[in-house]
């Protein structure tokens, strides 16, 4: 199996697809209508040829595999159905607003609702448009922003350079955040996408299984003074260079870190605790879904809350 990274693979399958006459393609936005003549073909047969192929079209463009969050992204695609681009508002007060815009897993933003939901935790979603408007001032009302898992480059690069320096400075000024997988690497600082560097320069690379061609697994997460938990990990960051060390993979990277950004407080997980059970298909865990999930609800209680996790 090739280590490709998952931007990379997509980028390499595009360029193939490019090579050759274009077709329609699944599980992407993408559509490559086929260039076979209408030639010689009734005005009925040319009418299902077109219908038949609008239908297969919009019945692609709505797949995913469900364990594929951190792998190729819907290209262009908000997970969220929102009608409207307006930024959401506050009066409410939700106290977390989740990011579901570009390059986001439709899947993962599922599954981190499901756990703020049996958390009971009022939360606010807002995509890449909505986001774009919003002033460092109205991200700021919230207490915490979680950023999924996903593509990190796509979703990088769906939010304007203004945005990305908004985000910075409101967790700078006291928002606090959650970054999952490739919310994670967003977190980091970047000279090829559109980082948040809330890590003082420090960049991240995957977990050392990416390179053994690995690109998902049960990963055992060792925490001090506690049993490892087996986690859901695929294409995950590791966290070399900041934070304190809350979990650290097999090799003894960090897996899972906390510390600080100005006056916000940041967690950041390359692993999901957050999958649910359906993602563990031909995997072997010891740890069940449902602890996992709990592990999921801890973190994000503690990055609303501003608590500190016990590190090593």
């Amino acid at each position: 199996m090739s280590a490709l990274k998952p931007f990379v693979s997509h980028q390499l399958r595009r360029a193939e697809l490019s090579q050759r006459p274009p077709i329609i393609q699944s599980c992407s936005n993408e559509v490559f209508y086929s260039r076979a003549p209408f030639a010689g073909m009734d005005t009925l047969s040319r009418v299902l040829i077109i219908a038949s192929l609008v239908l297969i079209s919009a019945a692609f463009t709505a797949c995913e595999v469900s364990s594929s969050k951190d792998s190729v992204p819907v290209k262009g695609g908000d997970a969220s159905a929102a009608a409207t681009s307006a930024p959401p508002t506050t009066g409410g007060v939700a106290p977390i607003l989740l990011f579901n815009g570009t390059g986001t897993s439709p899947n993962d933003v599922a599954a981190v609702e499901t756990i703020l939901n049996d958390n009971h935790l009022n939360y606010s979603t807002v995509n890449s448009s909505q986001l774009n408007q919003m002033s460092e001032s109205q991200i700021r009302e919230y207490r915490l922003l979680i950023f999924p898992g996903g593509n990190f480059i796509d979703i990088g690069n769906s939010l304007t350079s203004s945005t990305t320096a908004n985000i910075r400075n409101a967790i700078q000024n006291g928002l606090n955040y959650l970054g999952v997988c490739a919310g994670g690497f967003l977190a980091g600082n970047s000279g090829y996408y559109n980082g948040l560097n809330l890590t003082s320069g420090v960049r991240f690379s995957f977990y050392s299984a990416e390179n053994q061609g690995i690109r998902k697994a049960a990963v055992a997460i060792a925490g001090p003074g506690a049993p490892a938990l087996d986690q859901y990990w695929e294409d995950g960051p590791q966290f070399n260079g900041w934070g304190a060390v809350v979990g650290k993979y097999p090799d003894g990277t960090p897996a899972i870190v906390e510390g600080t950004f100005g006056s916000g407080w940041v967690i950041l997980t390359g692993v999901h605790p957050e999958a649910p059970a359906g993602w563990r298909r031909g995997m072997t865990f010891t740890t069940p879904a449902s602890v996992d999930n709990a592990y999921a609800g801890t973190l994000i209680q503690a990055a609303l809350n501003r608590s500190a996790l016990a590190h090593f």
